[in-house]
């Protein structure tokens, strides 16, 4: 591909960029997104658009960025809930229908439609005008979920004159960049209405409320030299506040303390009450991780870098979403598609997968069965679902590990992904990733054929190999699988690094993936 642009330092700022349009607009400018011109992300003058702006109204064949965008969604989307719901409002936004796993599916060529399962888990897809029953799927699946902490069910606990929340620790995080960060609560809440009925309702106190603080040097010694291994039951444990002197008036007026029947501080349900506009006793169940409150922006000195959490795996989430929509946003953009391009957005990978939600779940391959019978009609024969299964093809999309500057030798020295090179593709011999020799082929021809960058990955064999959702659903229905991610540094710390560069790459890459890849397949055969 040609050379990424990189704007000098002495460059004036293109004047549709408002760095200030990276935050929420709640927030003021931080000094941590610094003020350095803004730097170019492909061949043609950067428009980054984010929450004041749309930028599918440039085309979904314009070169313009989708950092600010992604910057909109992660900033968005604190909780696996809130990524749900986010992506379900920008399908609903490109004029994509909502199914009902509960209801009968009238599908026609040309429609896109999606539904969500637990509000963690997304699947949407787009039928070509030219589809018949036997034709396959490209389908992008990734995950909503991220390491973090979550409030236990009964949460509330109060040591040495402070309230405390105690909480359980979710998947693999480097749980010592938890300490010291201005945290709170986000997830959700069902709710008690007027009527009796109960409603599904998502909460995100947006201010600093809980902090994991670490103990001072001078009461530890030896910290720097045997490393920081607190307890994770006992010393990872948030504070909310200070605990009241009970004998006084002003704390008789205010329920802070709990008593032997609270889950949680009643100190917390108000506050929680409050941003869901409801009584305290109208909450009748909650699902509460624990977040970071500093926002997701650029940094580097070129801008060149995404800082933020839950980029694991939320960003390769936003360019599979964005690609799908922006594939199919055309009126033309289907007539001539004989295949069903696809996304699956799971829960629960930081965990293995293993839940209704997640991707052991059948969930998309139920999902293609309906689709097929319901576009079949009385076409359907026996082996029609088979068929198609055999003609499809999915790209499991997860964060890869890039090459660290300060361990490069902790990969193996034919093998350093570098960030701003293009997506990765994933081998493993012992199957903890799906690619194959074919997989990988066809995956690295579509790049070919739009002249972007590809890095391949192996794991050094003195060292153990993660694993990705796409052994799981490769070994469902066996479906073609290619595992591939975008690379970042500090991957499972509560603020992880990517390059700027790779989200657009990765964006234009799954994009081509769904317009090119029946041309592509079309010219290998292996079981002749």
């Amino acid at each position: 591909m040609a050379a990424i642009a990189r704007l000098p330092l002495t460059h004036s700022l293109p004047t549709i960029f408002n760095p200030s349009s990276f935050l929420p607009q709640s927030l003021s400018f931080p000094t941590y997104l610094h003020r350095s011109p803004f730097r170019s992300f492909s061949s043609v003058s950067p428009i980054l658009c984010s929450s004041q702006g749309d930028s599918r109204s440039l085309g979904s064949d314009s070169n313009a960025s989708i950092v600010g965008d992604l910057l909109d969604y992660l900033n968005e989307s604190w909780t696996q809930f809130h990524a749900t719901a986010e992506a379900k409002r920008q399908l609903l936004a490109a004029g994509f229908d909502l199914l009902s796993e509960n209801e009968d599916w009238k599908l026609k060529p040309g429609g896109r439609y999606f539904f969500t399962r637990n509000m963690s888990c997304l699947v949407a897809f787009a039928v070509g005008e030219k589809y018949v029953p036997g034709n396959g799927f490209h389908a992008i699946a990734a995950h909503t979920d991220s390491p973090c902490l979550k409030l236990k069910p009964k949460s509330a606990s109060s040591k040495s004159g402070y309230l405390m929340v105690n909480v359980q620790t979710y998947g693999g995080g480097l749980w010592h960049t938890w300490f010291d960060r201005d945290l709170s609560v986000a997830g959700r809440a069902i709710v008690r209405a007027s009527d009796g009925s109960f409603v599904h309702r998502l909460v995100k106190v947006k201010r600093p409320l809980l902090r994991v603080p670490t103990l001072a040097i001078h009461l530890d010694r030896t910290v720097n030299s045997d490393g920081f291994k607190p307890n994770l039951e006992t010393q990872l444990v948030p504070l909310l506040a200070t605990k009241p002197d009970e004998s006084s008036a002003e704390s008789k007026e205010k329920i802070v303390s709990p008593s032997s029947k609270d889950a949680h501080h009643p100190l917390l349900m108000q506050i929680l009450s409050d941003d869901l506009d409801c009584k305290v006793e109208d909450i009748v169940s909650l699902e509460l991780n624990i977040c970071d409150t500093q926002p997701s922006c650029l940094g580097g000195a070129n801008n060149e870098f995404i800082f933020s959490g839950r980029l694991d795996n939320l960003a390769s989430s936003f360019c599979a979403l964005r690609a799908l929509i922006d594939s199919c946003a055309s009126s033309e953009s289907l007539s001539t598609e004989h295949d069903i391009r696809m996304i699956a957005l799971f829960d629960n990978e930081e965990v293995g997968s293993d839940s209704c939600q997640g991707a052991g779940a059948p969930t998309m391959f139920q999902a293609m069965r309906r689709i097929v019978s319901s576009l079949g009609n009385e076409q359907m024969t026996e082996c029609i679902f088979d068929r198609a299964i055999r003609k499809s093809f999915l790209v499991s999309a997860d964060m890869a590990h890039g090459v660290h500057p300060n361990f490069a030798e902790k990969h193996e020295e034919n093998h350093r992904p570098q960030i701003h090179k293009g997506l990765v593709i994933k081998h493993n011999a012992n199957q903890r990733y799906a690619t194959s020799g074919i997989t990988s082929f066809l995956f690295k021809e579509v790049a070919k054929l739009h002249d972007l960058p590809i890095q391949e990955f192996v794991v050094r064999n003195d060292m153990g190999c993660g694993s990705t959702i796409g052994p799981i659903l490769a070994s469902g229905v066996g479906i073609r699988t290619v595992d591939c991610g975008i690379a970042q540094l500090s991957m499972h710390s509560v603020r992880e690094i990517c390059g700027t560069d790779d989200i657009d790459i990765a964006y234009r890459h799954f994009k081509a993936f769904y317009r090119c890849f029946s041309s592509v397949d079309r010219k290998l055969v292996v079981d002749d």
